[in-house]
């Protein structure tokens, strides 16, 4: 029998669950799809994130810039119809966009070159000058057709420019050009903006970010907050259409971002700066088989438990698989980056996600916390996440008691009880399946529910916990009153027939 874990509550640890701040998305166009409204819908039900954050907001797809000539003079004019029918959509759902400046409309764009399967632009722009008014007229309309609440959207300048690939020659000086002129435009034009950068990812890292706040200081920019992402695997193999990956070790990689924490801090007039990771997952590839995994899912529930301790939020990379990075996939289960499969099929680590959520709901004192769990107590009792990488565990908790009796609720998502990949794999792994296979698929995306009474002793309760292979288990232990009708007998009612 495992040690028990005895758990006092005098004692709060710290524990940032900003679970539900914000997410990604495919490029913005995309959410002009069917199913991609399906599948953010299904996510916001379940989840419920504040913000969304995606690539596209200014390429050719979304239509916002448009130059003409008249009278032999080059003459800028917007487009809005789509940006608006997006951010609608957005907001009818009760999400918000994490605005993302980039990439560069191709008309504005002062080079050919470009990204991914749908090319988006990633050169500076021609004129800086109507970049940024690009970018204030932009503003401005969303002020006027969503009102304040906008200036409570976080501004990002571009994506990762770090990488020759997001940014022409990963141009460090030029990034930095752009960053001030869009800054200043924005805070000049209204200084309750909320805007900041750099966006970068794990190339360079230390260097970018301490010469970036180094930039700001000696412009005297004041960012509200500074950006940057996070994923945790190796270079990944790359067979046929899919990518093969190692995960890293969780220590090693969130003293990564430790790092940034500390670099921020060491400039006295930026310690304590919000940092948000406006990216994470485990691969960076959206062909990783990981994605689709309970592994993926038993790994992301202990990055959820830690990603707080230096960063005011972190944005899964994405809520769903309509995605076109590397072209349209080919199959159902494709390593897609999503929470979502498509057909609305949850993957694993989407309930990792829910637990999550569900944690922040039920109470904000953390009372416990270690590498494979983390409870929270509230006056109705306890909540908590446990989880295992590998072959099943058991954990067992000591908790205060009050009440007589308490009932134990645990739902449970590993190999063996929630792994909708299996089945698919079991039926053959159809590439294009039918809707009665999407729902018997979906049917086995569940979490196993399960319950039982518990009796307390001497003031204490003990929670007996398991999973199986890869497992995230998210339970609630709350005092239990019987209200039994006038004749009910549960007991005699399910033994009638022993």
């Amino acid at each position: 029998m495992p040690d028990i874990t005895v758990i006092t509550t005098e004692n709060s640890v710290p524990f940032n669950n900003n679970v539900d701040f914000c997410v990604g998305t495919g490029r913005l166009g995309l959410a002009l799809t069917e199913e991609y409204q399906k599948e953010l819908a299904a996510v916001q039900k379940e989840i419920g994130f504040k913000f969304i954050r995606g690539h596209g907001l200014f390429c050719d797809d979304v239509a916002i810039y448009h130059e003409y000539e008249e009278n032999g003079v080059t003459k800028v004019e917007y487009n809005y119809s789509y940006i608006d029918r997006i951010f609608d959509s957005y907001i009818r759902m009760g999400i918000r966009p994490f605005l993302e400046l980039g990439f560069m409309p191709g008309q504005l764009a002062s080079g050919t070159q470009t990204i991914f399967y749908w090319k988006g632009n990633t050169t500076p722009p021609k004129d800086y000058t109507r970049w940024t008014d690009m970018v204030t007229a932009l503003l401005r309309h969303l002020l006027t057709r969503y009102g304040d609440e906008v200036y409570s959207w976080p501004i990002e300048v571009w994506n990762e420019p770090n990488l020759p690939g997001f940014w022409l020659n990963a141009d460090m000086q030029e990034y930095f050009r752009l960053f001030k002129e869009t800054f200043n435009a924005v805070k000049a034009l209204d200084g309750r903006f909320r805007i900041g950068g750099p966006a970068i990812c794990g190339v360079f890292d230390e260097k970018w970010m301490t010469e970036f706040m180094s930039f700001c200081r000696t412009e005297g920019l004041r960012p509200d907050f500074v950006t940057r992402h996070h994923y945790t695997v190796d270079f990944p193999e790359r067979v046929g259409h899919y990518d093969y990956s190692k995960l890293q070790d969780t220590d090693e990689r969130l003293s990564t971002l430790q790092k940034t924490r500390d670099i921020v801090d060491s400039f006295e007039e930026f310690r304590g700066l919000p940092i948000h990771i406006t990216e994470f997952n485990t691969s960076y590839t959206p062909k990783d088989v990981i994605h689709d995994t309970n592994l993926n899912a038993a790994y992301i529930a202990g990055q959820l438990s830690r990603l707080g301790d230096m960063n005011e939020s972190y944005s899964y990379w994405t809520f769903g698989d309509v995605f076109e990075e590397e072209g349209v996939p080919f199959s159902l289960f494709h390593g897609g980056f999503g929470l979502m499969a498509a057909g609305c099929i949850p993957k694993p680590t989407f309930h990792t996600f829910s637990f999550y959520k569900q944690l922040k709901a039920f109470g904000s004192q953390c009372v416990f916390r270690d590498s494979s769990a983390v409870i929270v107590s509230s006056g109705r009792g306890y909540a908590g996440i446990v989880w295992n990488i590998g072959e099943g565990a058991f954990r067992s908790f000591d908790l205060p008691a009050e009440a007589a009796e308490y009932t134990l609720v645990t739902k449970t998502v590993d190999e063996d009880c929630c792994n909708p990949l299996k089945l698919w794999h079991d039926l053959g792994e159809p590439a294009y399946p039918d809707a009665a296979t999407l729902d018997l698929i979906r049917a086995a995306a569940s979490p196993r529910i399960a319950s039982r009474i518990l009796t307390p002793e001497n003031g204490r309760v003990r929670a007996d916990l398991s999973t199986g292979r890869n497992g995230v288990l998210y339970f609630e232990l709350t005092p239990r009153t019987q209200t039994s009708d006038r004749g009910y007998d549960y007991e005699r009612a399910v033994s009638m027939n022993r």
